[in-house]
Parts: structure tokens; C-alpha cells; sequence
């Protein structure tokens, strides 16, 4: 063993396995000495040491430097297998620490791969050197993958797995619509076009609130592309998602507003204490403001950060007159304090009972006795709300199932013609029995009114 085919070793290792070549040096040492060891035996002290200039390894046995022909000996004759497998082990390990630093610094990052096998439903994705586990979970719904498809999503775990390394990646993760706008959009990448917030349910819909430090450029129209090219690549890539490009305010009152697109917004009135928004709209831009199973509010409260409730103006005084006609039972709360609880935000008791004890006691001059007997009144009766709230639930979805299984239990109607026919079907009905009447015999007339005439008979004698 001489130097320089060490060197040459050590240098292949770094170079092909990304391996940090002290790491390679600390394997050989240790691999060294694993065979000296096992020729000497444990008795004797054996110490081990390669020159990371020259490559030259040095052992001492005993404090006796071993002649390196006589080292050559002892790992190529008796225990070469062990040190190898030394070795191995120390090259695993450290291949292993070197992927799972590489895939550890590119969490949330985008990566490209190619879909080489399935299990169950989830996909394994070759990424080079090491292989990404896409779970079914992690797929974006109504989505379907194929063998050697390429694919693109972000790590969003990398774990140690006994000698591997794990790679969970993700096309679920709001951090992809995040890459993608990078990769697509370069004013994003630069900086120029900062993306603020973003709220997404894959598959469905996201939102994207951006803005610019330039204000020459318009970031919404920039982000969109020209005849909405930019837009329609991530479209594309992410199955047909819809996604709603906002302008970012750092006032709440445009913010909103903006968020709730498509829909109009007539007010929006803040309540910090909650941390909520009511926003009011118009009937007819009630549907469209809640969105299909509160979608649309649903997304533009995780946009802004605090929670929205949507309200028409109607509504919304029919609420604060039942507010504060509930909060004016409660010991210890006038109606002037009700009103000023319901100014707030505070609509329910449950909100109540989880209202700051010293903003009760600052803003209805209490004190600390009155405040904890208003608050435990109001933990009592929002249990109360909840569990009727509850039944009144299961009571629904009782309901539907019974209808649900009384539709499916019920026999099919006979097929009938749809009204259009039978609309154009009855003018020739008509016409036919018109024409049987005009050219039936004289018999037959005679006696089709000797009929008449003995039923009118009949009627008159009853």
C-alpha cells in the first residue's frame, strides 16, 4: 500500500460520492487499524495514522513502527475482508451524512424528478443520486402519475433511516405554488416582485398576495403575464388549480377587500380584540364572498391572518340585537356594557368566555370577583350552545341518511315520455280520432248516439 495509490483512492471517493476526503482518511485509519488488530490481537496497542499530503499510512504497534511491507502483508493476506468491510461501513455512513446535509439545506425547495415505481397508491421519485418518496397524501387531488413521468414538488422532510436517508416530497405543500411563481415569473426570483402571503387547498384553489418595491411596475399584471402566459404554465403544472392574484396592503381595510375577491365588499369593520374582520357584502354577493363550502373566506382569512366572518347588513343588526339582548342577562353586565362587548366583536357567549379579564374589568369598571362570576356564567351556557349545536348536527345528518337510504329504497317510476312529446304527440291524436269519426258508417253513428241517449236517460232517472 503506498501513498500514492491512497491518494488516488481517497481523491475517486470525494470526487464520485460527494465524501469529505478527512472523512475518507478517518475511514482508511480506522479500517487499518481494524486489521491490525485482529492480526496482533487486542492485547497489543495499535495506533494508526495516514499523511493526507503524502497518503504514506504509518502504524505503531507497541510504540514499533510496522515496515509498510510487512503492513501490505498483514491487510492483503489475513484480514483484508474485515478492513473492507470497516471501510464500507465508514463510506455508507458518511455518503448517507452527506446526502441528508445536501437534501436538509433544500427543504422547501423545488426539485425535479422521475417517477421510477409505485406502492399502494404513493410514487417513488428518483432525484439523482437518491430516491424522493411522493405519498398519496402528498398528491394533489384528482391528480394521476405515471412510470417515467417527470415530475416537480418540494422536500419537506429529510430523515435518517437506519443506513438511507428518507425524502419526503410534497405537490400538496403551499410552498410549491411559492417555487413555481419563482421559476416562472423572474421579477419573483430577482426580488422585485415579493410574494407576501399565500393560503392554498390543492387541487382547488390558492391565494396569492404580491407585491413591488418598483412602482412602475404593476405586480398583479406582471405575475399574469401577457394573456395570462405566466400564470397558465402554473396553472398547468399544478392540475388546474385556480389561483387568485391579490394586491397586498399593509392596511387591513384594502386587504380585505382585495382578498375577498371575486366577490364585492361593502365594509369591512375590525375587531382586534378577537382578532376577527366582519365583513359586509350584498345579498347577491353572499354565495360568492363564503365560496363553495366557505372556500373563498375560508382562503382569505389564512391570507390575512385573522379570521373573517361574512355578513350581510341586515344580518348583521339582527345580530347585534340578539347579542346584546343575551349579554344583558348576565350578572354584572348593564346594557351599556353589552353594547360596548358587542361594538367589539363579541357575539357569543363562547367569545365572552374567552375574553381578556382585564380588558372586562377596563372597559365595564368591574372588578376581579365580577369579572371571573361573568366568565364562568359564560363557560356554562356556551357548553350549553355547543352540545345543542352538536345535536342539532346529528340530527341533520340523520336526517339526510334517512333520506338518502329512503330515495335508494324506493321503486323506479315507470319510463313516460317527456312532456315535449307528449305536447307534439296529442295535436295528431286528435286529428286521428277526427278522421275515424268522419268516415265511420251511418251504423255506426246511429249507434254511438243510441248510447248517448240511453246514458243521458239513466242519469235523468237517478
Amino acid at each position: 500500500m503506498n501513498g500514492a495509490d491512497v491518494l488516488r483512492f481517497v481523491d475517486a471517493l470525494h470526487r464520485d460520492r460527494n465524501i469529505d476526503k478527512a472523512i475518507v482518511f478517518e475511514a482508511l485509519e480506522q479500517a487499518i487499524l481494524s486489521a491490525a488488530k485482529k492480526h496482533y490481537g487486542e492485547d497489543f496497542a495499535v495506533t494508526v495514522a495516514i499523511d493526507q499530503v503524502s497518503g504514506k499510512p504509518s502504524v505503531l504497534c507497541d510504540g514499533n513502527d510496522i515496515e509498510a511491507d510487512m503492513l501490505g502483508e498483514i491487510l492483503g493476506r489475513i484480514s483484508s475482508q474485515t478492513a473492507k468491510q470497516v471501510l464500507m461501513q465508514r463510506i455508507r455512513e458518511a455518503e448517507r451524512d452527506s446526502i441528508f446535509d445536501e437534501y436538509e439545506d433544500l427543504k422547501g425547495q423545488l426539485v425535479t424528478g422521475t417517477i421510477t415505481r409505485f406502492e399502494g397508491g404513493s410514487a417513488l421519485v428518483t432525484l439523482g443520486k437518491v430516491d424522493g418518496f411522493l405519498p398519496k397524501s402528498e398528491q394533489i387531488p384528482g391528480e394521476s402519475h405515471r412510470m417515467n413521468e417527470r415530475v416537480r414538488a418540494v422536500v419537506i422532510e429529510v430523515r435518517k433511516a437506519g443506513s438511507r436517508v428518507k425524502i419526503i416530497l410534497s405537490r400538496t405543500h403551499p410552498d410549491l405554488v411559492l417555487e413555481l411563481f419563482k421559476t416562472e415569473i423572474p421579477e419573483v426570483a430577482e426580488g422585485i416582485i415579493e410574494v407576501r402571503s399565500l393560503a392554498r387547498e390543492a387541487g382547488y384553489r390558492s391565494k396569492v398576495a404580491v407585491s413591488c418595491s418598483d412602482t412602475k411596475i404593476d405586480c398583479v399584471g406582471a405575475c399574469v403575464g401577457v394573456r395570462g402566459a405566466r400564470i397558465k404554465n402554473i396553472v398547468d403544472e399544478l392540475a388546474g388549480e385556480r389561483i387568485d392574484i391579490v394586491r397586498w396592503n399593509d392596511s387591513l381595510q384594502v386587504l380585505v377587500p382585495n382578498a375577498m375577491q371575486p366577490s364585492e365588499v361593502e365594509d369591512v369593520i375590525l375587531c382586534p380584540m378577537l382578532g376577527r374582520v366582519i365583513v359586509l357584502v350584498r345579498e347577491d354577493q353572499l354565495s360568492l364572498a363564503i365560496g363553495k363550502r366557505g372556500q373563498n373566506v375560508r382562503l382569505a382569512s389564512k391570507l390575512v391572518g385573522w379570521d373573517i366572518e361574512v355578513m350581510t347588513r341586515d344580518e348583521l343588526n339582527e345580530q347585534l340585537e340578539k347579542s346584546v339582548a343575551a349579554f344583558s342577562q348576565v350578572p354584572h353586565i348593564t346594557e351599556e356594557l353589552a353594547e360596548s362587548l358587542v361594538s367589539q366583536g363579541f357575539f357569543s357567549f363562547y367569545d365572552l368566555s374567552v375574553i381578556e379579564p382585564d380588558q372586562l374589568e377596563e372597559m365595564g369598571g368591574l372588578n376581579s370577583e365580577q369579572v371571573d362570576e361573568i366568565v364562568a356564567f359564560a363557560d356554562v351556557e356556551s357548553e350549553k350552545q355547543e352540545i345543542e349545536d352538536s345535536r342539532r348536527k346529528a340530527e341533520m345528518k340523520l336526517q339526510r341518511e334517512i333520506d338518502a337510504r329512503t330515495a335508494a329504497e324506493a321503486p323506479p317510476k315507470e319510463d313516460s315520455p317527456p312532456p315535449e312529446e307528449v305536447a307534439e304527440a296529442a295535436p295528431a291524436v286528435e286529428a286521428e280520432a277526427a278522421t275515424e269519426t268522419e268516415s265511420a258508417p251511418p251504423e255506426a253513428e246511429a249507434e254511438s248516439s243510441t248510447s248517448a241517449e240511453s246514458e243521458t236517460t239513466a242519469q235523468v232517472a237517478e
